[in-house]
């Protein structure tokens, strides 16, 4: 039986409101509903290693939602991050911040790595997947015309893989682009699989 219609006699919860994760389960398929938005304190430790915050964000996300689960939901919370120079580049919160973190961005490899939890009533699994990305170097006036006309700033390292900058920008990926989007789709159709079996 495929997935989708595993999940015929479930709930799937989608706690996020990134249009990207959205779009990602519609078009693999799979049937859902998108919770109301909520309040998550977004803390972690600086002295946590990086690769474990996407994680951990992900799951303080899940503990934070609002409602009691019903018995057939199940509660999808993300979260993704971009890892440069063993540092966390979260949302920019302002145009300046934006152009500086595509600048340290120019020319290097960072690490995009998105953290999942899976909860239901009875039980929680979490996972994360890392995927390198390349850029090529950037002129400041590539790096200003993608921020003054893209306005990244609900995005982790201030850019969309899938706007202008990921086609002109992007010299490789090694792993996942979904990854790099937002939601690793192809690990979590795997793993929902494994959840409800």
């Amino acid at each position: 039986m495929l997935l989708h219609q595993k999940l015929e006699k479930y709930n799937l919860i989608l706690a996020s409101a990134s249009p990207r994760r959205r779009q990602l389960l519609s078009e693999c398929g799979l049937q859902f509903t998108v919770a109301e938005k909520f309040e998550c304190d977004e803390y972690f430790e600086p002295t946590m290693p990086c690769n474990k915050v996407a994680q951990h964000l992900s799951e303080l996300k899940s503990q934070a939602y609002p409602k009691a689960l019903n018995d057939n939901d199940i509660l999808l919370t993300a979260d993704t991050v971009v890892i440069a120079e063993n540092k966390i580049l979260g949302k920019p919160t302002d145009r300046t911040q934006a152009i500086s973190m595509l600048k340290k961005l120019s020319g290097t490899s960072h690490t995009v790595t998105t953290g999942v939890t899976l909860r239901t009533n009875e039980r929680t699994y979490s996972f994360s997947v890392d995927s390198t990305v390349n850029f090529r170097v950037l002129t400041e006036e590539e790096i200003i015309y993608y921020i003054d006309t893209y306005r990244p700033y609900d995005k982790a390292g201030a850019y969309g893989i899938q706007e202008w900058i990921g086609y002109v920008a992007i010299e490789s990926i090694e792993g996942s682009f979904f990854n790099v989007m937002g939601l690793p789709i192809q690990r979590l159709y795997v793993e929902l699989n494994e959840f409800i079996s």
